[in-house]
């Protein structure tokens, strides 16, 4: 298909299901863990997964530092004029060199200082040691994470979205299948739910590298000029999606401390499950946007504003679909993500009802207000894709959660995320119908 002349339904589907497959099954990978472990050690294995959550979001925020930033720029150049000229393989370069870089740090600092981390996340002395447990196969292998996000952006945005796909599927499965059997029958618990994630993912990371000995591949490594230049356009571009999930870890570590001191080792364990729901919206929303990123970047180089208009329409009833589904579970069936996460005591049983509910509700706009993000990177619009990262990720949110148990009952920190989401999306909806009116109608 073609990005600049196929219609634009069809294109927007196919990569849609490529893109939800994809963020379906990364989100399975801590959902699963979560499951098995929670069945497995209780609710303190859940409380250390939700320990163990920042973790995840800041490797995963690299990988999409480098691979959203530097696709939407090698999509931007591949529908302009700089196709000619080979400068979109320049970008991929610049991103690799960036990705080695930041995977070297990452894999260092957590190897250097995990029991420090991991106090700094809120792991009390009784989780610390099951924290530990569950990174000590993941951390051999910390940089593989980082790069499948970053290849999977690539993929996609040189037309093998099925490829991407592909690895994310048999790298889910095998953890899937992986987490049962190394936790329950061969008994490995917290331990064994890291090694099955850890192995699913250099499964996902070998099958995304066959795409560089297809015939559809046009990634290839050149010696980039002005490297330092393309570095900061490549910060630029994907610094909010970077940040939304460094953000989603910052908020982690917020609530973890706030919930400790609050509201006790009970509520951190719903937390952890909350973590999980959540991740799997965001990773809803995440689908919409990797769906509609290429589309956009592309015809927004080649200024055809009519086909960007319209990828948007489609684009924004997806993400109402996904709103509306994941608001009304958290409504009306808190209970069934207790039972899925944990073997659930007495104490949990009375207070996740009532705080799943409320968190719930910032479900109805989290998925439009993640969208938008790739939507203004698309239409090179960095910075309305940062103001809404950063005061949805951290202003908004941190000031919230820090402020609202001490102005008012402890019970009211759940609300921190609906009061920001809505905040966040007011400002969402007058910069996108901005930015969108401004398009060229008479294109396309």
């Amino acid at each position: 298909m073609d990005f600049l002349k196929s219609s634009i339904k069809p294109l927007y589907l196919r990569y849609l299901a490529a893109a939800f497959g994809s963020a379906l099954i990364t989100s399975v990978y801590s959902i699963v863990d979560m499951a098995m472990v929670g069945q497995y050690q209780g609710p303190d294995g859940t409380a250390a997964l939700a320990v163990v959550a920042p973790v995840w979001n800041i490797i995963y925020s690299l990988g999409l530092l480098t691979g959203i930033g530097g696709s939407v720029l090698f999509s931007t150049a591949r529908g302009s004029s700089e196709t000619a000229s080979g400068k979109e393989n320049e970008y991929f370069t610049a991103s690799f060199i960036a990705s080695v870089f930041l995977a070297a740090t990452a894999w260092a600092a957590v190897l250097l200082f995990e029991r420090e981390l991991l106090v700094f996340f809120g792991a009390t002395e009784e989780l610390l040691p099951l924290a530990q447990n569950y990174l000590k196969p993941i951390r051999v292998v910390l940089p593989v994470f980082l790069f499948n996000q970053m290849l999977a952006a690539f993929l996609r945005n040189d037309g093998n979205p099925g490829l991407a796909t592909a690895g994310v599927l048999a790298g889910g499965i095998f953890n899937i299948i992986g987490d049962y059997v190394f936790v329950f029958p061969m008994d490995m618990g917290i331990y064994g739910a890291g090694l099955a994630t850890a192995i699913g993912s250099c499964v996902s990371l070998i099958i995304q590298l066959t795409h560089f000995f297809s015939r559809k591949n046009t990634l290839k490594l050149v010696r980039p000029s002005r490297l330092a230049r393309k570095l900061r356009k490549i910060t630029v571009t994907g610094f909010s999606t970077f940040f939304i999930d460094v953000a989603m870890g910052i908020l982690t570590i917020l609530f973890n401390r706030q919930i400790v001191t609050c509201l006790g080792t009970s509520a951190l364990s719903v937390y952890g499950i909350i973590i999980n729901i959540s991740t799997f919206v965001q990773c809803c929303a995440y689908s919409v946007g990797q769906a509609a990123q290429p589309i956009i970047s592309v015809n927004f180089g080649a200024h055809l504003g009519r086909r960007i208009k319209e990828t948007l329409r489609y684009s924004l009833g997806t993400v109402a679909f996904f709103a509306l589904l994941w608001t009304g579970l958290a409504l009306f069936f808190p209970i069934l993500f207790v039972r899925i996460f944990m073997e659930p005591t007495a104490d949990i049983l009375a207070i996740a009802p009532g705080i799943i509910r409320v968190y719930g509700l910032s479900f109805l706009l989290l998925p439009l207000n993640i969208f938008s993000t790739y939507y203004f990177q698309a239409i090179m619009k960095p910075a309305a894709a940062f103001i809404v990262s950063v005061s949805r990720g951290f202003v908004i949110s941190g000031a919230l959660i820090l402020l609202l148990p001490v102005v008012f009952p402890a019970e009211s920190l759940w609300l921190a995320m609906p009061v920001t989401e809505l905040v966040t999306a007011v400002y969402v909806a007058a910069a996108m119908y901005r930015y969108t009116r401004a398009l060229p109608n008479s294109l396309g």
